[in-house]
Parts: C-alpha cells; sequence; structure tokens
C-alpha cells in the first residue's frame, strides 16, 4: 500500500544539510563507514544502507506497510507492518539498533527483516523512527519511545469513540490493544528496555488502557566501565558488526555530558534496587561471536536471580545484527530460529 503521511516530515537523518560544503574543523569522534562528529559538532553519515519506501515489501509475505507521523516537531514517525488476516493481531512497537547515533527505521535491512518477522509472528509491528545522538543524546529516544507509545493509545482511543474511517483504521483495526509488546535490537532494545521501565515505575497507569505483556531484547547494548571477558577476547572481531572501539564511540556520543559507562542508561545493573525494580516478562536474545554476550547474560543471570521472568536465547555461531546483516547461511538459519522463538513467546 501506498506511503500514508507527507515526505516532508517522514526523513531517515540521512538528508545532507545545508552546511556541508563549509569548514567544520578537525574530525573529533568517527566510526569508519558510519558518522564523523567535527569540533564544531558539525555530523556527517554515509548512507552505507539504502532507505526504502513503505511500499517496497514482497507481495508474497501477505504484509501490508505503511508510514504514520508521531511528532512532526521532532520528525518522530513509525512505519507499520500488517499481516492480511481477518482477526486481530498483536502489536509489536520496535525499534531499530545503531548505537543511538545511526540507523533508521527506513534502513533496507530492518524494512525486510521486519516484514518477516511480522509475517513469521503473525503480528502488527510499529518500528519507531527516533531522534539521534550526538544531536540528540540520551534520553531523548526514551522520550520518543515512550511519546510512540503514549500515541498508540490515543490513536486506540480515538478508533473507539470515533469509530470507523480515521486516518490509522488501516492498521488500528487489526491491533489487540490488550497484548502489546515492546522490542527493539542493540541500541533499540535498550530503549526498550528504558522506556518499559518508565512505564513499570507507575504501574502502566499513563498507559491504560493499553497493555503490555512483555520486552523482546535482541543483543541490547549495554555497557560498562570494567570490561567483561567477550569485550576482551572479542574486542576486534571479524564475525561481529559491533567492536569494542566503536561501541565506546557510541556511548561517548550517546551519554549526557560528563557520564560514563557506569550511567544507569548505560549499565542497568548499578545504582538500581533490583529487589525494587519492575520488569515486564522478558525474552533476551544473545549472540554467541558479540561484544556483548557476557554483559547479556550477566545482565540475564541477575534479574533471575532477582526473582523477575527473564528468559533467554543463546544463539550460536553467529555475531551481532546477524538478524539484519548476515548474509550466511548460519545467519538465515539462525534468524528463523529467532523468528520462532519470539513467535512463541509472545504467543504465551
Amino acid at each position: 500500500m501506498a506511503t500514508l503521511t507527507s515526505n516532508a516530515y517522514i526523513s531517515p537523518q540521512y538528508n545532507v544539510p545545508k552546511d556541508h560544503h563549509l569548514p567544520h574543523g578537525c574530525v573529533v569522534e568517527e566510526i569508519s563507514g558510519l558518522i564523523r562528529v567535527h569540533k564544531d559538532g558539525y555530523v556527517e553519515r554515509p548512507q552505507v544502507l539504502p532507505c526504502v519506501t513503505a511500499s517496497t515489501i514482497s507481495p508474497e509475505l501477505n504484509v501490508t506497510s505503511g508510514d504514520m507521523v508521531i511528532d512532526s516537531a521532532t520528525n518522530t514517525w513509525a512505519r507499520f507492518y500488517v499481516p492480511i488476516c481477518q482477526h486481530e493481531l498483536p502489536l509489536l512497537v520496535y525499534f531499530h539498533g545503531g548505537g543511538f547515533c545511526v540507523g533508521s527505521a527506513a534502513w533496507s535491512c530492518y524494512h525486510d527483516f521486519l516484514a518477516r518477522l511480522s509475517a513469521e509472528v503473525r503480528c502488527v509491528i510499529m518500528s519507531v523512527n527516533y531522534r539521534l545522538a550526538p544531536e540528540n543524546p540520551l534520553p531523548a529516544p526514551y522520550d520518543d519511545g515512550l511519546k510512540a507509545l503514549m500515541w498508540v493509545k490515543q490513536q486506540m482511543l480515538y478508533e473507539q469513540h470515533k469509530g470507523s474511517g480515521s486516518n490509522s483504521e488501516w492498521w488500528t483495526t487489526k491491533c489487540n490493544f490488550s497484548s502489546v509488546f515492546l522490542g527493539g535490537d542493540s541500541a533499540g532494545a535498550n530503549i526498550a528496555y528504558n522506556v518499559a521501565t518508565r512505564v513499570a515505575a507507575c504501574d502502566g497507569v499513563a498507559l491504560r488502557p493499553l497493555s503490555l505483556k512483555g520486552l523482546i531484547l535482541i543483543q541490547p547494548f549495554f555497557g560498562g566501565e570494567v570490561r567483561t571477558g567477550s569485550e576482551k577476547c572479542m574486542a576486534q572481531s571479524s564475525g561481529s558488526a559491533l567492536n569494542l572501539a566503536a561501541s565506546d564511540t557510541y556511548w561517548r556520543l550517546a551519554l549526557p555530558c560528563g557520564a560514563n559507562r557506569d550511567h544507569p542508561w548505560c549499565n542497568p545493573l548499578v545504582k538500581v534496587k533490583l529487589e525494587q525494580l519492575k520488569v515486564l516478562r522478558t525474552l533476551v536474545c544473545i549472540s554467541e561471536i558479540d561484544i556483548l554476550k557476557d554483559r547479556n547474560l550477566e545482565f540475564c543471570d541477575t534479574l533471575v536471580r532477582a526473582g523477575k521472568r527473564v528468559e533467554f536465547e543463546l544463539f550460536r555461531g553467529v555475531g551481532h545484527a546477524f538478524q539484519i546483516l548476515g548474509k550466511s547461511q548460519i545467519s538465515k538459519n539462525r534468524t528463523k530460529e529467532m523468528m520462532a522463538r519470539v513467535k512463541s513467546f509472545m504467543a504465551l
């Protein structure tokens, strides 16, 4: 189906600024091929991956897709994936990865993955395009995530009170709003977790009657000042899309000025009273060849010991972001396994 909103609002944040030809001083932070930050704050993001429209989708999936504006003032929007069916389906609100600094809901790799995930799991997916750092450091993406949830609530209430004929009817009528999940990969999983903890802290009162049922974290991007074993031994791993130097750079760009990697937004296990922490039922998907492996395992183990409902799956032989970037047969096999695991988690 056609895109439902004006391109004047929807942008993957990869437009070339008008002043790109001006001198901006030396480069002070860089991740090769992904982002360069100059001394004066000017940011370059090469278009390393193509951006595609919502209508670019395989017909055999039987999934429709369209874009909706959430907040034009912050250029926050979402791409929806809706299986063609006659009954209501769970809603998965999803946040893309990219170290908080790069990435887009329009990237072809996310568009393809989420269209297939929607078809396989049989759920509606709302892929949120949030603001990026360093122009918008944390907690801006968390604010955008919470705003996206409140927007969903507003759309649901509008449908209930106004009936058919609204601009969002094509996806809202397919949603079971009593079965809503939050999820994401890498930095997107971090966003999903922090949005969920914000909601849980007030017992979900602000979202009612919207009901959150679970949290799906794929290779969640957490950090800390003390290095883990996998960070040390896989710092330069060629089998993964994330190395230690890039991870450190992302955190320097995303965290508030003066914060280190033991800030709670980076390291969720510090400065937190676990017995008081309210956590949704959670699934964590971990990659074996990933610098985040040990940190993800520690996160799961700590929450389980604190009595939280946390499940995890370790996908062997694959690295960070294999489900969107991996081209090998083992990556394709593990992606199918991951989708099946997500489907079983959402079905309970």
